[in-house]
């Protein structure tokens, strides 16, 4: 039986940082990111790809903004803003794909699916806001904002000076329609799903599906995916080729293997940037404590290198270790 593996894009495989944005821009980025993934459709894996939604959304809130300015055009909440996101991203990637397919001459039929995420309204998220979104203003421009509209902005550390809107980003608690997805991507399709993390609804005591003023964590997400469609493998892709820790500070040391309990340890010691790769460590974790045999986080451009990557497993792959020794 074919391995089924779960690849959650980073927002760098569709947007870099200082690009305005543009169609061309994100067709580029995303045609390259497939590339360098197309390995794992010759080496016969089932599929299915997850995305982020951070700078689009955010930009498809600017809009709403801009349209009720200049055209008193109603204002969309922001489940409605991540299913924006959720079917534009994924139609691009999966027309990009389907013309990386053609041009290795790869038959592979690509699916996307609208996805929803249930979470719980009562999640402690709401009440502190953490979920970067949209464009880094300044803080004149996040001031006026967060005045006008209520709006909570927070400094973002990888653009000093700039500020990002932040938004509840509570747990996911199940993928909805999971195992449709799993028989498609089981039965050859490679499925794009739970982009942007799924739009976020919660179940109320009637039973009625409602929609979640939030944005939810991409890489949770697809861990709880790739947990309830029994994956093997979960490659969260960043733009970093390994986990470092203490990344950043003199005494920096790259993690290539980890088994849980020592990736655990480190997590516990505030080793990992609780903004950046501490989630995806979780996402990783969670995956291997329910069942998944290795979580790989890696950036795009090195994911074809299987030398490169960090590569997380229960216990110390032997093969691994033996096949990666210089």
């Amino acid at each position: 039986m074919s391995k089924l593996a779960v690849v959650a894009l980073g927002g760098n495989a569709l947007l870099r940082n200082h690009q305005d944005g543009t169609i061309e821009e994100q067709e580029a980025n995303t045609t390259e990111t497939l590339e360098n993934l197309i390995f794992l459709v010759k080496e016969g894996y089932n599929l299915v790809f997850t995305h982020g939604n951070g700078p689009q959304v955010g930009n498809i809130l600017m809009r709403n903004d801009a349209g009720e300015k200049q055209y008193g055009l109603p204002q969309m909440p922001l489940d409605i803003c991540v299913a924006d996101s959720q079917g534009g991203i994924g139609y691009m990637i999966e027309r990009c794909l389907i013309n990386v397919l053609q041009k290795h001459k790869l038959n592979r039929k690509v699916l996307t699916l609208m996805t929803l995420t249930e979470v719980d309204p009562n999640d402690l998220a709401f009440k502190n806001p953490t979920k970067r979104i949209g464009k880094v203003l300044t803080k004149a421009e996040a001031d006026h904002l967060s005045d006008e509209k209520g709006w909570v902005f927070k400094e973002d550390k990888k653009n000093a000076g700039g500020y990002r809107r932040v938004v509840a980003s509570p747990e996911p608690k199940s993928i909805m329609n999971s195992e449709v997805i799993e028989n498609n991507a089981r039965a050859g399709t490679i499925v794009i799903a739970v982009g942007g993390g799924g739009i976020p609804v919660y179940t109320d005591e009637n039973e009625v599906v409602r929609p979640s003023e939030a944005v939810v964590d991409k890489d949770l997400a697809s861990s709880l995916l790739a947990t309830q469609i029994k994956a093997d493998e979960l490659y969260i892709l960043t733009d970093v080729p390994f986990v470092y820790a203490n990344f950043g500070e003199p005494n920096q040391k790259k993690l290539e293997f980890l088994n849980y309990s020592d990736a655990l340890e480190y997590l516990k010691a505030g080793t990992f940037g609780e903004g950046s790769m501490a989630p995806k460590i979780k996402a990783a974790l969670s995956f291997i404590e329910k069942g998944g045999y290795k979580s790989i986080i890696t950036e795009s451009k090195k994911l074809v290198d299987k030398s490169y990557g960090t590569k997380i497993t229960m216990e110390y792959d032997e093969q691994d270790l033996q096949k990666y020794q210089p």
